[in-house]
Parts: structure tokens; C-alpha cells; sequence
């Protein structure tokens, strides 16, 4: 039963996958229902820090929904224009992402240690941390998201195989080949809207 439902959360995870490529505001619905899938395959392998990662996205699907189609941020300030353009991080940006990333981590690691029968803490936690600045990246639809996503791609990928996931893994295998292509043509669609 595990399998076929690990089956069919990448089935959806490839529709994910084809939508964020080509950065369709679509790609936020189908974030809904790849999180909930997966709350049950994280559980059952014991891979705690994915499975609450997945309660973070979908609280972000809703926040991208809105970023994305309104202009919508944190703030609760809108820009001129009426959707969100790709764009580059600002460094500002950047250093309080990388201080939440090490702080997430930190916090994750040291819950999944001492509060959970986690065999593989560190990784686990690092991936999870790396996946609350990627998706807050893609939210805000900063270019940049794209090579976050491969570090947590490859990571996750060797991180699966290790827990025996094999669909899963191969899923992250393939994320991490589009993180690249997803780049490029997201610099394509960037170059597009500036003429």
C-alpha cells in the first residue's frame, strides 16, 4: 500500500516538477496535494523533518498563490504590476535567508535528535531547512531558487536511496537534472518580460 501511494505522490510530483519549469501559477494547486501524499509516505519511513516540512508547504502553497497572482508580500504591500516577475535576490535578502537556514537547521536537527527515533537527523534536517528558504525562493519568484533546489535535490536524492525510497529517489534524481534546465529557461521567461 506504502508503494502505491509513494507512486502516485511522484506521479503528482512530476506534474509539480512540469508547472514550476514553466513557471505556471498552477504549479501552487498541485503544491496542495503533493504535500498531503507525502505527510503519509515521511511518516511511515520515519523521516520526521520531511513530513513537517510538508505542513510548511502547504501553509507556503497559499502564500505563492497570492505572491504570484497579486503581487502579494509579507508586507502586505503591493507592487504596480498585477503578477509577480521573476527576478534576482537582492543580498540583503540573501544573508536573512542564510541566517534562517542555519538557525532552521539547527532547531530541526537538534528536535529530530532528541524528540524522535530519527536515524539520519542531520541530513534529514538539512534538507528541510534548505526547503523552507527554496520554497519562500520560489514564492517570491527569485531565479536564484533554482540552485537551492539542487542542493536539496542531490542531497534528498542520496537520502532516499538510503531509506529505501526508490521512487522517491528517482524523483529527486530527475529534480535535480530540471533544477538546471529549470534555471535556464526561467532566465529565458526572466530575459521575455524585461523587453
Amino acid at each position: 500500500m506504502e508503494q502505491y501511494i509513494e507512486i502516485l505522490g511522484t506521479a503528482v510530483g512530476l506534474i509539480y516538477l512540469w508547472q514550476e519549469y514553466r513557471a505556471s501559477i498552477y504549479l501552487w494547486i498541485t503544491s496542495i496535494i503533493m504535500p498531503a501524499i507525502y505527510l503519509y509516505v515521511y511518516y511511515q519511513a520515519g523521516l520526521y523533518a520531511d513530513f513537517g516540512i510538508n505542513i510548511y508547504y502547504l501553509v507556503i502553497a497559499l502564500y505563492g498563490w497570492l505572491a504570484w497572482r497579486y503581487n502579494f508580500s509579507l508586507r502586505g504591500k503591493r507592487k504596480e504590476s498585477k503578477e509577480l516577475s521573476i527576478s534576482h535576490i537582492r543580498q540583503g535578502v540573501i544573508i536573512r535567508l542564510a541566517i534562517l537556514f542555519l538557525a532552521a537547521w539547527a532547531i530541526i536537527s537538534y528536535i529530530l535528535i532528541h524528540y524522535t527515533n530519527s536515524t539520519v537527523p542531520f541530513t534529514d534536517a538539512f534538507t528541510t531547512a534548505l526547503s523552507i528558504v527554496g520554497m519562500y525562493m520560489l514564492a517570491r519568484k527569485y531565479i536564484e531558487q533554482w540552485w537551492v533546489w539542487l542542493v536539496v535535490d542531490i542531497t534528498s536524492c542520496a537520502l532516499y536511496l538510503y531509506k529505501e525510497l526508490y521512487f522517491t529517489a528517482a524523483l529527486y534524481a530527475l529534480y535535480a537534472i530540471i533544477a538546471i534546465f529549470g534555471y535556464r529557461k526561467w532566465k529565458q521567461l526572466m530575459n521575455n518580460e524585461k523587453h
